[in-house]
């Protein structure tokens, strides 16, 4: 009976693609998988050290799988990812409980780390991160129809708050063969949306082929049969490029989303973030995309209470919310993270003043999100399905303006006899909304539909 290996994989969804590769490794290794953590021999913790919430999050699953090993359920626990490659052998001296601890550059030894865990022999390994494999066999965990496609790793930038080019590395790019040959196999394998990822989207095949590549990509990738919508993640606002939004516009499967963390909007912080612009040029950008793409959807990322912002910047950062009109917006209080530039900086902003921003600012997207959710009442449009909630009798899933796990749901009724399965596309007529999200109805039957199916 081979050993059982569970994983539990925190933070964004390129760590997610890395636990998937581990994943394979180790089926092919001989190890048996499994999604019960309480049924496994050894357990490794893919972890997110991005910030100060995500290390705690992965210091809370740690100690609640050590808690396993005390009853004796679990045999060996092992350590992998970001928080791994960040702190490395001091994870080991502050929780004994774990066997192994195993740094990016290391993934692609999984399998031996695992078996020697088990064998009592655990300890560090820490090669060179430039070591992490980028490419390779995943089990994919994500639902069938929709797949992350990795395109690129590590960070150039060097924004003065962040910790990635030092647990990441520099930047790499993936060849264009490589990317094309997963994207077939995952549709192959049933995957109709493709979410591109990288630390930074915008750049890919700039270290590879000395120029931006992305719209390239995008050619290629809207060749494949099976694919029906291409989404982009993480998109560098200096980088959105006239040819990216001439691609954006021209094929018609990469959909009309950009996701570009902008964190502020205030000149003199985005220069203290090593970051360029300054809201008469972020507005600008955004005016642009909108001529280019009238039907897009923007999501930012906003940063509250970096050192020095004052309440005058905090204030334009606020108007500035209200006039950009972003779909989707995330805000986080500043977390200072030490070996940063930032956190090292004078004027630090004091914990609750940056938490209570944060909430100010989302308090006011929530209001522009109501309004444009209004707006689109009596609208119809195509939704990937994602299942069915028994509780309130409604299917749910995502339109082109939803990403997976981070963005709102559609919830709505089937046309009875008709019902969709999870995967299918269907388009849906909104009726109402629920703060984030929104409510409506099947707008005709879906003709690949399976009856009755279930989530």
């Amino acid at each position: 009976m081979p050993y059982k290996v569970g994983m539990v994989s925190l933070g964004c969804p390129k760590n997610q693609v890395d636990a998937e590769m581990m994943l394979a490794a180790l089926k092919t290794a001989g190890f048996g998988l499994t999604a019960d953590e309480s049924q496994a021999d050894a357990v490794v913790v893919n972890t997110c050290g991005f910030i100060e919430d995500a290390k705690r999050e992965a210091i809370e699953n740690i100690l609640e799988l050590a808690a396993l090993k005390r009853e004796g359920k679990l045999r060996a626990l092992i350590v992998t990812g970001c928080l791994a490659e960040r702190y490395r052998e001091e994870v080991l001296r502050e929780m004994p409980e774990i066997d192994a601890v195993a740094g990016i550059g290391a993934n692609g030894e999984i399998a031996a780390i695992v078996a020697d865990a088990l064998a009592g022999k655990g300890g560090c390994r820490l090669p060179d991160k430039a070591l992490h494999p980028l490419e390779g066999p995943r089990v994919v965990t994500t639902p069938r129809y929709t797949a992350y496609l990795r395109i690129s790793d590590g960070c150039d930038n060097c924004c003065t708050y962040c910790t990635i080019p030092s647990i990441r590395g520099r930047f790499r790019s993936r060849s264009m063969e490589s990317v094309v040959e997963e994207a077939r196999a995952l549709a192959a394998d049933g995957a109709k949306e493709l979410v591109v990822v990288a630390q930074d989207t915008t750049r890919y095949g700039e270290d590879l082929y000395g120029r931006l590549m992305l719209p390239a990509l995008l050619d290629r990738l809207c060749e494949i049969s099976g694919v029906e919508w291409i989404r982009l993640l993480y998109t560098y606002p200096d980088r959105i490029t006239d040819e990216l939004l001439e691609t954006m516009a021209r094929q018609k499967k990469v959909l009309p989303y950009l996701d570009i963390p902008l964190q502020h909007c205030s000149g003199a912080i985005l220069r203290r973030m090593n970051r360029t612009g300054d809201r008469e040029s972020l507005l600008g950008l955004l005016g642009k995309i909108r001529a280019a793409l009238p039907d897009v959807t923007l999501r930012t990322t906003l940063i509250t209470g970096f050192p020095g912002e004052t309440q005058a910047q905090f204030e334009e950062l606020c108007e500035f919310v209200k006039e950009a009109r972003f779909d989707r917006l995330g805000c986080f209080a500043y977390s200072a993270e030490e070996g940063t530039p930032a956190a090292a900086m004078p004027d630090q902003v004091d914990p609750e003043i940056r938490a209570r921003r944060s909430e100010v600012i989302m308090d006011a997207q929530l209001r522009v999100v109501e309004e444009l959710n209004t707006q689109r009442l009596g609208q119809t449009a195509d939704v990937l399905v994602e299942g069915y909630d028994d509780y309130i009798r409604c299917f749910y899933g995502r339109s082109a303006a939803d990403a997976p796990e981070i963005d709102a749901k559609v919830f709505f009724t089937g046309t009875p006899g008709h019902f969709p399965a999870p995967g299918d596309i269907v388009p849906v007529e909104f009726a109402d909304t629920i703060e984030y999200d929104l409510l409506g109805e099947q707008a005709e039957p879906c003709e690949e539909a399976g009856q009755e199916e279930r989530a």
